[in-house]
């Protein structure tokens, strides 16, 4: 072997050399040199080949399947819900509502002792506060969180946000609210904020010229009434610290102040709690609807809140309604318990304000057995032939009806047969803000926009809830009818505006009845701004929840609702 061979034994072969090799390779005997050193060449080509004619043939199928595809694009078109600009990125799903269902009654032997009932007055102060008083909290503190909390209050409370509020009073559907139904409703809380005073209450009296009240000759009795109706028209508006509102660095403080000024008012009577001054220049009405209206309003400002001075002060007012409930099942005058007058009139508030506590979490002992016992009280004793009556020894005042209505509906006895015959009672009732008008069975009664405040509540809760009957559903579109063309012309517009924080001016106005109420323009301006809330203040159904005999049940369902949730985003 020369050195040439040798050369070209050693020398390193190109790529192409050792194919043309390895094919030359498998041309001789199986047995051969040139043959097992074509097999190995074929072993170490196999993984570059298998990666460029994979490759080769991927781009080959492409581009046939795409030479023989159809040339037409199907479309597709994509709506997307346009939210009103005023509303939140992330808006709760309103849920669905409940299936009315009434809770089972059981039996209970009520007997009543024979007891004079207690005169009609008209509400007075008290003559002077006990001498021992502890407050609940320490006025000082703050009481309502800056917090974005939604509403908790599950079956009950609707859906208070800017969008669904723009969306329920657009116009155009003849059971909800328009432009001038919400632009009347606007006014009243501009016309609150300009007259509240600077420790957070409302003064109640006559009005200057101006429109204002006169606070020189304001009566300091209803202060804290009158900041509690603020609170609920305020809360029913979805108005609060951090609220998801155009408004909330106006309102926002109107709220936190007033909800403060109230907690700053309940103390300890010994072991009794109550709501009212210890000095007695601004104390709770002697008959104590005060102290009913003031605990619906802290429940419900805990509800949206979770604040926990409003939860330690609302369950402690809770715990005194539910002890105080008669054997009999209602409420009179001062939440004696020995009495068995059964006022429907404070018992509606009593009434109001358990329901807003359990929906809000607040479970005060004994609160289920209250509300059942309350139901049978309303059926047995309050119930005369085909309306409730304002005691149940008398049959006066028969536009206490709708109290009662109500009362059962938002405790999940829309159904019953005492509703029934109270809606048909009402049917022929009609919206007033002045005395007379409102109804056919009783004579120019006092005070209308009292019982329009639940006629208006207990219409819409009747004929606007899933499958209401069709007579229950003309009859609420009718009374909407009229009140949204009655209520925005009765209101009392001033020409003086009042400037947000912005420095942007607000028209303001207020309502007030030509009656024995003509001294309270708080709580008449407020009564007639919730029912111009009621599209969206409470849902409009009733539900077992409201009278569920066991807290777990409750937590349970609740747990199962929320492993199923919707995604919306508006955009």
């Amino acid at each position: 072997m020369d050195i040439q061979e040798i050369n070209d034994k050693y020398e390193e072969k190109g790529y192409f050399q050792r194919i043309v090799l390895m094919f030359k390779g498998f041309g001789k005997p199986r047995s051969s040199g040139e043959f097992k050193q074509a097999v190995t060449e074929l072993q170490r080509q196999a993984a570059p080949l298998i990666a460029v004619v994979s490759v080769v043939l991927f781009v080959a199928v492409v581009m046939v399947v795409s030479s023989v595809a159809p040339t037409d694009r199907a479309q597709y078109e994509v709506t997307v819900a346009e939210a009103a600009k005023d509303a939140e990125l992330e808006e709760q799903k309103e849920e669905e509502p409940l299936e009315e269902l009434e809770p089972p009654l059981e039996d209970i032997e009520i007997t009543v002792d024979t007891v004079e009932p207690a005169p009609v007055n008209e509400i007075t102060p008290v003559a002077q506060p006990p001498a021992e008083q502890v407050t609940v909290k320490p006025a000082t503190q703050d009481t309502v969180a800056f917090v974005d909390s939604p509403v908790k209050m599950k079956s009950m409370t609707g859906s208070r946000t800017p969008g669904s509020i723009g969306r329920m009073t657009s116009g155009g559907v003849a059971g909800w609210g328009d432009p001038q139904t919400e632009a009347a409703a606007q006014k009243v809380l501009w016309w609150l904020k300009a007259n509240q005073d600077e420790d957070g209450g409302w003064t109640g009296g006559e009005l200057d010229k101006t429109g204002k009240i006169d606070k020189s000759k304001g009566i300091k009795q209803y202060r804290i009434a009158n900041a509690a109706f603020a609170v609920l028209t305020y809360l029913a508006h979805g108005e609060y610290p951090g609220a998801p509102s155009p408004f909330k660095k106006d309102f926002g403080p109107v709220v936190e102040k007033a909800v403060n000024f109230i907690l700053s008012k309940v103390w300890m009577d010994g072991k009794t709690v109550r709501i009212g001054s210890p000095t007695g220049d601004m104390t709770c009405d002697e008959n104590e609807y005060t102290f009913a209206i003031a605990t619906y309003a802290l429940c419900e400002a805990y509800g949206m809140t979770k604040n926990p001075n409003c939860k330690e002060a609302a369950l402690k007012c809770l715990e005194r309604i539910v002890k105080s409930q008669s054997v009999t099942g209602g409420w009179d005058y001062k939440f004696d318990p020995k009495s068995n007058r059964d006022d429907i009139s404070l018992g509606g508030w009593a009434l109001q304000a358990l329901k807003a506590g359990k929906m809000a979490g607040l479970h005060p002992e004994g609160l289920d057995a209250c509300i059942k016992k309350a139901v049978l009280c309303l059926q047995k004793r309050n119930f005369k032939k085909d309306h409730f009556t304002y005691t149940a020894d008398s049959p006066a005042n028969p536009g206490l009806t709708a109290t009662g209505c109500l009362a059962m509906q938002l405790l999940g006895y829309g159904s019953a047969k005492e509703v029934r015959s109270s809606l048909e009672y009402m049917k022929e009732w009609t919206p007033s803000v002045e005395r007379g008008g409102l109804n056919s069975q009783e004579k120019d009664p006092p005070c209308p926009q009292y019982y329009c405040y639940y006629a208006t509540q207990c219409k819409y809760q009747a004929g606007m809830k899933p499958g209401a009957v069709k007579s229950d559903e003309v009859i609420w579109k009718n009374w909407n009818a009229k009140m949204k063309a009655l209520y925005p012309s009765k209101l009392r517009n001033l020409p003086e505006k009042v400037k947000d924080s912005a420095g942007k001016e607000h028209a303001q106005g207020f309502y007030i009845n030509k009656d024995v109420h003509s001294t309270r323009p708080v709580m008449d301006t407020c009564l007639v701004a919730l029912q111009l809330m009621v599209y969206y203040r409470y849902l409009p159904t009733t539900s077992i929840e409201a009278v569920a005999e066991n807290p777990q049940e409750d937590a349970s369902k609740q747990a199962a609702e929320k492993a199923d949730v919707d995604v919306i985003i508006d955009l």
